[in-house]
């Protein structure tokens, strides 16, 4: 149990699988009431199982504000209280813009950055109530624009921003806002990047250490001692906060070196352009199959 954290119902987007769902386990095994949100129910409703009887589970698209809505009135009636929301759903495709799906690449925005403006718009209420905490998770992305990332690195640009600019908005009434930072850490999402042979090429010529791949419990177990001290913000790789201060160095950086490795792996990208017109792995199935239907 942890002090900060017994007793308290904190939300999770994204939640079926990855980082939400281990963040809500993690969550319950030190006391707190997660309520987990996202698309697949059977998923939803496996990732509650784990976190004992406390827990909650509740369908809903984060950019749908009325279901929204809807579910922080549902998880407020059952728990009595939100005190934190981890807005962590979000999706991504790999690959030159130009050769992109545009209501793909527009839905890679919508729900990353319009879903987190939609979860904070649907909570906030709550959280003023109890003089909660919302961390809005980010990414290495956010600090390093990366090629072949362009949606995923404007979307998790764009939360960064929007977590801070409401943290002084919010500050007054006695909400805490935080931004989490991950890089490449082994879920479904990376592991479907790295399925595409060219994306995983592209990704071994970065640089130690942003071409690892980082184990999810160590990275989750941060996130939650973040969401316990309510931090504003939270790295899930202790060498993020060292980026911090070079982050204004690597546009340059990377547009110089970036272009070259693009250039060179130019043909077997047009080559197999047909392979990315959908969002990488298992949770960006399930919102393409949503959309869909």
């Amino acid at each position: 149990m942890s002090p900060q954290l017994n007793g308290q119902v904190v939300v999770v987007t994204g939640a079926a699988r990855g980082v939400g769902a281990l963040t809500a386990r993690k969550l319950a095994e030190r006391g707190a009431r997660p309520a987990l949100v996202g698309l697949e129910p059977a998923e939803l409703k496996a990732a509650a199982a784990l976190c004992g009887p406390s827990a909650t589970w509740h369908e809903a698209d984060v950019t749908d504000l009325a279901a929204l809505e809807a579910v922080a009135a549902e998880i407020q009636a059952h728990h009595g209280r939100i005190d934190a929301v981890m807005a962590n759903a979000g999706i991504a495709i790999g690959g030159p813009l130009v050769d992109s799906d545009p209501r793909t690449f527009d839905r890679v925005i919508e729900v990353n950055l319009l879903g987190s403006v939609a979860t904070a718009r649907a909570f906030l209420p709550a959280l003023t109530e109890s003089r909660g905490y919302l961390l809005q998770i980010a990414s290495l992305a956010a600090m390093t624009p990366a090629p072949l990332m362009a949606a995923y690195c404007a979307s998790k640009a764009g939360v960064e921003a929007f977590a801070h600019s409401l943290r002084a908005e919010v500050a007054h009434q006695g909400v805490k806002v935080g931004v989490g930072y991950l890089s490449w850490t082994d879920t479904d999402m990376v592991r479907g990047a790295d399925q595409d042979d060219v994306l995983r090429q592209m990704r071994a010529r970065l640089p130690w250490p942003a071409n690892k791949t980082y184990p999810l419990p160590p990275a989750v177990d941060r996130i939650v001692d973040g969401i316990a001290r309510r931090s504003a913000h939270v790295y899930a790789q202790p060498w993020l906060r060292a980026m911090q201060p070079l982050r204004w160095t690597l546009p340059t950086l990377i547009a110089a070196v970036g272009s070259r490795d693009v250039a060179k792996l130019a043909p077997q990208l047009k080559a197999t352009a047909a392979t990315r017109l959908r969002p990488v792995g298992a949770g960006g199935e399930a919102d393409s199959t949503r959309k869909v239907l």
